[in-house]
């Protein structure tokens, strides 16, 4: 996994990283809610659950094949993406920039106020 994504992740106002299944995958939260779990592995088998809009994961799958539905996840409201360099790093910065932005909306007022 390239390290700039983890950076960008943790660079995220609030963001916090844990291990609450292992070793893998490293989950980053945001007020104690998940919005980005990376999966690491050898070779290109490294993969980013990101949360997003239906409307938008469905068009993101339709217009990349590294954008499948989330693994594990609630197939609706996640995306994993393949980190295998088919995507420019920057359109990666994107989806977790709207993964955030989705966990964030949806915090209580008081939580959202203090972030």
């Amino acid at each position: 996994m390239n390290n700039n994504i983890i950076a960008y992740c943790l660079n995220k106002k609030g963001a916090t990283k844990d291990y609450p299944f292992g070793p893998n995958p490293l989950v980053i939260k945001i007020a104690g809610k998940m919005f980005a779990l990376i999966f690491e592995s050898e070779g290109n088998d490294s993969y980013i659950n990101l949360k997003c809009d239906p409307v938008i994961a469905e068009n993101l799958r339709e217009q990349h094949e590294s954008v499948r539905p989330g693994y594990h996840m609630n197939k609706e409201h996640w995306n994993s993406i393949t980190m295998d360099g088919s995507l420019p790093e920057s359109d990666v910065f994107q989806m977790i920039d709207h993964s955030y932005d989705q966990v964030v909306k949806k915090l209580p007022k008081r939580l959202r106020e203090s972030i």
